[in-house]
């Protein structure tokens, strides 16, 4: 296999910007879930801080937390994390002026340095309009790297359980080894849930997408039995569900975080209710993510990615990159992303049955 990941190229700490630049200056949180005044945010990228001459790189990071010097070692916390007395960094300059170095472009990444690139060209934005067949085939050899090195985790929304040969699609992939961990809502379970026990999707037929009579009382009578049962697993086990994503799921001991918004019915037992006990589960398996896809759900995208560093350190010391995906049907929400700071991301706008379909059969 062809494949190869992009290459961590550290900064040459022997240079004088980086021989003179000051100690990182560090101040105590005046209290709970408050930093210092000028403390320094941290970014998707490998940030570095002089402490006692030595560049300290934080293990696991995420953007938009403040980073805190504890027994030795670096570690980045949200806000509502910090506990008073901790030792918080301040300074908001990146190029070692006040001690911390930001690493923006510390990957080289095979291809992508080859030829001339020109300061004017077509089509550069990712649209409906781009070709994605190098995407495509650049994922398949990644995902067949990541089976047996990484850490794959997806993040779903509900259609893609809409459709019968998507399912069975993403039921596959799951069944090969190419999901590890899956991030979605209540409405991906409850419809996946629906269809097995009675073929629906909010009512719809998965194959023919007609209606069924009453059909709207589907997904919440699937809710009402899985809450009866008390759990996804019992409820599997007692109606005999043999098929669908959450099904494989449980039968292949793949964990999956299900987090609840505000408009759920229900919800189904297994979905946290408390925003941040949900956003721990998260981040308990971005933390050890490597490659991160995520379809047809803005708003989950969304929260994976802003916890998702560009960087993984390995237990050996390690760095290799975390390659970020999402897939839609709207330019608008492949785009969003990268407006939100996840700047590693890259887009592939296309409609998600198809695209898992695609996966699985050239997998």
């Amino acid at each position: 296999m062809s494949f190869q990941l992009g290459k961590y190229i550290e900064p040459d700490f022997s240079q004088e910007i980086f021989m003179n630049a000051p100690e990182a200056e560090m101040r105590p949180a005046p209290r709970d879930m408050a930093a210092p005044e000028n403390f320094h945010a941290t970014s998707i990228f490998p940030e570095y801080f002089k402490v006692k001459g030595k560049w300290l790189l934080p293990k696991d990071s995420r953007m938009d937390c403040v980073a805190v010097y504890e027994n030795g070692e670096i570690y980045v916390r949200e806000f509502r994390n910090v506990k008073k007395g901790d030792m918080i960094f301040v300074g908001r300059t990146e190029q070692c002026e006040e001690g911390i170095y930001v690493h923006d472009n510390g990957f080289v990444f095979p291809g992508e340095n080859e030829g001339h690139q020109n300061s004017f060209a077509f089509r550069q934005s990712r649209s409906r309009e781009t070709a994605f067949s190098y995407d495509y085939s650049s994922l398949y050899e990644l995902l067949a790297y990541e089976k047996l090195h990484g850490h794959i985790t997806w993040v779903l929304g509900p259609a893609c359980a809409f459709d019968a040969e998507a399912r069975t699609a993403f039921s596959q992939l799951i069944e090969k080894g190419y999901v590890h961990s899956l991030l979605a809502g209540n409405a991906l379970a409850t419809h996946d849930l629906e269809a097995a026990l009675l073929g629906t999707a909010l009512g719809q037929n998965i194959r023919t997408q007609k209606p069924h009579f009453n059909g709207h009382y589907n997904h919440i009578d699937a809710i009402n039995k899985v809450n009866l049962y008390g759990s996804i697993p019992k409820f599997i086990e007692a109606e005999n569900i043999a098929d669908g994503i959450i099904y494989s799921c449980v039968k292949n001991n793949v964990p999956f975080v299900l987090n609840g918004s505000i408009r759920d019915d229900g919800p189904l037992p297994e979905v946290y209710e408390h925003t941040y006990i949900g956003q721990d589960a998260i981040r308990s398996h971005i933390r050890k993510s490597t490659t991160v896809i995520g379809m047809a759900t803005v708003l989950h995208t969304i929260a994976a990615g802003n916890m998702t560093p560009s960087y993984r350190m390995l237990k050996d010391g390690t760095i290799r990159p975390v390659y970020f995906y999402i897939v839609d049907t709207s330019e608008f929400a492949v785009n969003k992303l990268g407006d939100r700071g996840s700047l590693a991301a890259k887009g592939i706008v296309t409609n998600v049955q198809d695209f898992v379909c695609n996966l699985a059969k050239n997998l």
